[in-house]
């Protein structure tokens, strides 16, 4: 069922670990036929995904759209449920819980979802998607109790304690979000997993929202997983910060750490377009074009995943052996065979080839009937 066989990486010693994530796997079939549906593939979403998140920790999980980051969240909850691997959550092994004993540990791990429009149910008032958290973890005092608890949860993300009477429709995105992240406080978790918390927001609440959830980590002792596309905000809330390109973690390392020296291709790419508010420094600056899409994750490239589309790509080991995510700087850890001869020197980039990527399998001169299949990266 694998696209290749999963690289046991170098874990870093875990220490006082909250969560524990090891070599997780979300593979969604493919199922085609007219009567009777039948496997002939399968979406490798995520594959072999090793991390740990320590308590009061904020891990920043980055990469570009389609590279799994969202379905990794959802499978730490076992929203959806992983095809392989385990999440250790203080102890206790998540994937061996079911029913009443699953949805008892949920009350410690709570998410904020990227879209708060399908997240909140539109026939509920903000007061009765609140409660309803707090009634089923027995958490709910009584009115009065429950109404200051309520109104305290608004006061923390900014809204009036008249939107408790008010139902989804009647705020902006922004006020949505708000609503989404208390109710994700609403039963004191430990754990957060957040999905592009502040993507929904106008840049002027962003920074506030953000400074929220700091204040509120620091008060409630709080851990975050927080899942971005924007490379500024991770850099200011995290702690450490991951990496991900297509169904795996290609780096990691310290906030500091990663954006001082970037040692994996891909995310000195990734952090090349960040822009500089500095024209004489944005004009001099290196920047790293990528040519082509990301290559389909229901045929993902053998070796390393990456290889299709870097600039140091060699022609030994990159299209044939995963790499292992291992230590090449202390807390820093990379899944590249060359990180040490490209942070040298040693290895210079060079334009990226032609590359034609199949999707599903399918083979090129198969005719296809709508959306084509096939994405053909192109030359610089």
């Amino acid at each position: 069922m694998t696209a290749a066989e999963p690289v046991q990486a170098e874990r870093a010693p875990e220490g006082d670990a909250l969560i524990s994530i090891e070599g997780i796997q979300v593979h969604f079939p493919i199922k085609r036929g007219v009567f009777l549906d039948r496997t002939v593939g399968h979406v490798y979403a995520v594959d072999g995904v090793d991390l740990s998140i320590r308590k009061g920790e904020t891990y920043g999980l980055v990469g570009e759209s389609g590279c799994g980051k969202s379905t990794l969240g959802r499978a730490v909850l076992r929203l959806t449920e992983p095809t392989g691997g385990r999440v250790v959550f203080d102890g206790t092994d998540l994937s061996t819980l079911k029913g009443e004993a699953l949805r008892t540990m949920r009350q410690r791990m709570q998410m904020v979802f990227q879209d708060p429009m399908s997240s909140l149910d539109p026939r509920q008032s903000v007061e009765s998607i609140l409660v309803e958290g707090l009634r089923a973890h027995g958490l709910d005092k009584g009115k009065e109790a429950t109404g200051k608890r309520l109104r305290e949860l608004l006061a923390a993300v900014g809204l009036p304690s008249t939107s408790l009477r008010k139902y989804p429709h009647e705020f902006s995105g922004g006020q949505r979000q708000r609503i989404g992240i208390a109710r994700a406080l609403a039963v004191e978790p430990d754990l957060i997993i957040a999905d592009e918390p502040v993507s929904a927001l106008d840049v002027s609440v962003q920074a506030q929202v953000v400074n929220l959830l700091e204040e509120l980590q620091e008060k409630l002792g709080l851990t975050y997983l927080v899942i971005a596309h924007d490379l500024a905000v991770v850099r200011h809330i995290a702690d450490r910060v991951g990496v991900m390109y297509l169904g795996g973690i290609v780096e990691e390392a310290s906030s500091d750490g990663l954006y001082a020296e970037p040692l994996h291709p891909y995310t000195r790419a990734l952090l090349s377009a960040i822009p500089v508010p500095d024209p004489v420094v944005e004009d001099r600056r290196e920047r790293i074009l990528l040519k082509g899409d990301l290559p389909s994750p229901a045929n993902p490239p053998t070796g390393c995943r990456f290889h299709t589309r870097c600039p140091w790509r060699q022609a030994t080991r990159c299209d044939t052996e995963r790499p292992a995510l291992r230590e090449v700087l202390p807390g820093h850890r990379v899944a590249c065979h060359w990180a040490e001869d490209i942070r040298s020197g040693a290895i210079k980039p060079h334009e990226v080839e032609a590359v034609l990527v199949e999707e599903d399998g399918i083979s090129p001169d198969v005719p296809l009937v709508g959306p084509a299949s096939v994405t053909e990266v192109l030359n610089p």
